[in-house]
């Protein structure tokens, strides 16, 4: 158990400790509890009050018999029966739920609603019907003198499912794009909803029409708010018949009377965060609104905080235990939260031992007195060599370290580095040394490659500070501070080549540039040979003459391209020269070609034609077989095109066909022969 206390308000958190698994024995329990402290001192109010992954939401039956909370995974529902002080039912579900109501006042009547636009009952003995609703829901609210639902999510409708007739009704047609959450009056029946625009729509469900709109979006912006988005509505809550609570998602929280359309208190949170819920506490005045990072408490009167509480892990719902000063959380961990607050209210029925535990611990108040003592870490005790002081009454165990008596602490310190103080004395000394050395000008150290181009980036870098001083100017990153083009300044193959062609005609008037840039990075190169520690930079000439320089005339940078043009072609002539007579002293030796099997040479004129054919496009190929007549294409009935292709034979194929046809005339001239002879020896026969 752990306590905390804010503006004198004692909470007790009774689900702070570890949690042990449920396969450990009794026996290897008890010899834990026997060694670590925090298992000694834990408290497990209720037995399995966790979920497997994280919980979701979590709310409590009207007769406060029985607590059900959904999380995952898988999703699922856990029944805790709080008069056993354990699990009474789990039941897996098909899809995640989004959240729930209990219809009745033990357990026996659930609804469900999923992520995956399904709404699901539940009776006493299990699941009992599903159905499914238009658009995903986010939230939904029971009116209970007409047995109606009333559904909000995705859409602008507002869908209402009639559990006695058994039958959807015709939905509420709202003014909004989409809603996100809803809430029901419980004195007179009154219908609110929470829109993404902002706004609050209330409507009468006995005539179905709207009877009022806040605006709740422009209410939320005070004077110190700071406000990057539209607010959304994303809690809503009734309390008595007049009041209502609503908050935003930037974490404003405001509070409104109904006769009257201006909230009679903002509450900003100061997280920026959506808030999750909203409650109000009847005894001392007070509202409970929860984002996912802290729950506060503070009057509805004045708007002064009374408490506030801030747990370990994101919140995801809170309920507050009715009549009593219990609030449960459900969390982004397994553990589900479980807060007494003595204030607030008396324990529960169930756990009245609470009341005494608390009364004990209040009659023997400890002093807290931290001036004489070092909050130190666990790795500052292995540091120090201290761990074994761990659980001894040396060490004050509190939130993530220890308290330690200052004298002990300073006496092991001493112990441990004996030169501590020397090593402090020096680093002052150097802190300040470097401090004079940063007021005077410094020297640019030059990366090694690209040595000119990286002078040329930091004048360009001075010229834009000396401009922004004037003028309010946005700066631009630099490239030799970026880490992106930091293998240009240190890779030798991203060196420039200043000689060559593209360098040349891009950059005329580079020559004169880079003989000012060089004669610089010869005097930087003597001054760092001079002076190692203590350097300063050389002047040289202003960036603006040498811009005035360069951009005097236009006739000066078109002459230079041309003399940079003239200088190139003269070397590409002597380049040329130099290339015939290399091919004049080489000896042309004779070359041997293979020729593949079943092709036979004609001459390279054909490899030539076949090599410049093939290095044509598609388009030009297909007019030159057009043309040939081994390709025609036709338009077809439907209104596509029909493309007929004639294949080329090769050599040996036309041989074949050409042997073919000689023998077909053949055997047809020896058949006709045939024929001759037999109609010869016919007429001689009929002669004799």
């Amino acid at each position: 158990m752990q306590v905390s206390s804010l503006n004198e308000v004692k909470i007790y958190s009774l689900s702070y400790g570890k949690s042990l698994p449920e396969w450990l024995s009794d026996r290897k329990k008890r010899a834990l509890q026997k060694k670590d402290v925090d298992v000694r001192r834990r408290i497990e109010l209720i037995q399995d009050f966790e979920m497997p992954t994280v919980c979701t939401t979590i709310k409590v039956s009207k007769d406060g018999q029985y607590i059900l909370a959904t999380g995952t995974y898988k999703p699922r529902v856990r029944c805790y029966d709080t008069y056993q002080l354990s699990l009474k039912f789990e039941r897996c579900l098909d899809s995640e739920v989004v959240t729930f109501e209990i219809l009745s006042d033990d357990y026996s009547k659930i609804v469900f609603l999923h992520n995956d636009r399904y709404i699901e009952f539940h009776s006493q003995s299990g699941f009992y019907y599903k159905t499914r609703i238009p658009k995903f829901g986010r939230d939904f609210s029971y009116h209970y003198p007409s047995c109606d639902l009333y559904f909000v999510g995705a859409s602008s409708e507002v869908y209402r499912l009639n559990l006695e007739q058994g039958r959807y009704l015709n939905p509420l047609q709202t003014d909004a794009a989409e809603n996100n959450v809803c809430d029901i009056n419980s004195v007179h029946g009154l219908f609110a909803t929470g829109t993404i625009e902002g706004r609050v729509e209330c409507w009468d469900p006995r005539t179905r029409n709207r009877v009022g709109l806040l605006d709740c979006a422009l209410n939320s912006v005070t004077a110190d708010s700071e406000i990057n988005s539209l607010p959304t509505i994303s809690a809503l809550k009734f309390n008595g018949a007049l009041t209502m609570a609503v908050g935003t998602s930037t974490g404003q929280v405001l509070l409104y009377d109904l006769r009257s359309d201006k909230p009679l208190l903002v509450k900003d949170h100061q997280y920026g965060l959506p808030i999750k819920s909203v409650h109000f506490q009847d005894s001392l005045d007070l509202i409970l609104s929860a984002d996912s990072r802290i729950i506060k408490m503070w009057n509805k009167n004045s708007g002064k905080i009374f408490t506030s509480l801030e747990p370990e892990h994101d919140l995801n719902d809170v309920c507050l235990y009715p009549n009593s000063g219990m609030l449960l959380t459900a969390n982004e961990t397994p553990k589900m939260g479980i807060y007494y607050i003595p204030v607030l209210g008396p324990a529960p029925r169930w756990c009245s031992f609470l009341d005494n535990l608390t009364e004990e611990l209040e009659e023997n108040p400890e002093s807290t007195v931290y001036d004489d003592y070092k909050f130190v870490t666990k790795k500052d005790l292995e540091n120090l060599g201290l761990t074994h002081l761990i659980g001894s009454p040396f060490l004050r165990a509190y939130m993530h370290g220890f308290f330690m008596d200052i004298r002990l602490y300073h006496k092991v310190k001493l112990m441990v580095n004996p030169f501590a103080y020397e090593e402090y004395r020096k680093d002052k000394i150097r802190q300040k040394i470097e401090e004079t050395r940063a007021q005077r000008v410094q020297l640019k150290k030059l990366p090694k490659v690209n040595k000119e181009l990286a002078l040329k980036l930091i004048e360009e870098e001075e010229e834009k500070q000396k401009s922004a001083w004037k003028k309010k100017v946005k700066s631009l990153p630099n490239i030799l501070t970026d880490d992106r083009f930091k293998v240009m300044f240190e890779n030798p193959d991203f060196q420039v080549d200043e000689e060559s062609e593209e360098f040349r005609l891009l950059n005329p008037l580079v020559s004169k540039i880079s003989e000012k840039r060089k004669k610089k990075l010869r005097l930087l190169e003597q001054q760092e040979h001079r002076e190692k520690e203590e350097e300063e930079e050389p002047e040289g000439k202003p960036s603006d003459a040498e811009s005035s320089e360069s951009s005097d005339d236009e006739k000066a940078w078109v002459e230079e391209v041309r003399k940079q043009r003239r200088l190139l072609q003269q070397e590409e002539k002597v380049k040329r020269q130099e290339r015939l007579k290399e091919d004049q002293q080489t000896v042309l030796k004779p070359q041997f070609y293979e020729i593949k099997a079943g092709e036979e040479f004609r001459s390279f004129k054909d490899s030539a034609t076949k090599q410049k054919l093939m290095n044509k496009t598609l388009e030009d190929r297909l007019k030159i077989e057009a043309k040939n007549g081994t390709l025609s294409v036709s338009n077809t009935t439907v209104g596509s095109k029909q493309l007929t292709f004639t294949l080329k034979r090769s050599e040996q194929q036309k041989k074949q066909q050409e042997a073919e046809k000689l023998h077909r005339q053949e055997r047809k001239r020896l058949r006709r022969s045939a024929g001759h002879l037999k109609s010869r020896h016919r007429r001689g026969r009929s002669f004799h």
